[in-house]
């Protein structure tokens, strides 16, 4: 492939991208409170897949959102009498998003860009070299 270089880390920014906005989401609803009857909200993680998975595939294809995996466990229910949706004991269920977790994540994913989108521009860089060589 031509462009291999230039190819996966395209798709490693679209995956680091993704990544993101998952967390922006998780972030947006940190304070998203259910009913105890009701599925809380629980925090989203992409997961990758290799692109070109099969037996004739190209190794080094890059990668893809294979999945989305939702937060285990159970939410924590909280006494809150004043809350619409609290229930006959005054109880509501949390969201289940680690804020701690969700900081980190954000920083391994805007490395995880700022790295990929790094590959990019060399790899763009050293077509451009390349393309000046030969035009000699």
């Amino acid at each position: 492939m031509t462009f291999s270089a230039m190819n996966i880390g395209r798709t490693g920014v679209g995956l680091a991208h993704h990544w993101i906005d998952a967390i922006a989401h998780n972030m947006a609803n940190v304070n998203t409170v259910t009913a105890t009857d009701e599925e809380p909200f629980r925090a989203l993680r992409p997961v990758a897949t290799p692109l070109g998975n099969g037996p004739y595939a190209e190794t080094g294809s890059g990668v893809v959102v294979g999945a989305q995996v939702r937060q285990e466990g159970d939410a924590p229910i909280v006494h809150d009498p004043d809350h619409p949706l609290a229930d006959e004991d005054g109880m509501v269920q949390k969201p289940l998003v680690d804020m701690s977790g969700q900081m980190t994540d954000l920083m391994i994913a805007q490395r995880q860009y700022q790295a990929n989108m790094r590959t990019v521009e060399s790899a763009r860089e050293a077509y451009q070299t390349a393309l000046r060589l030969g035009g000699r």
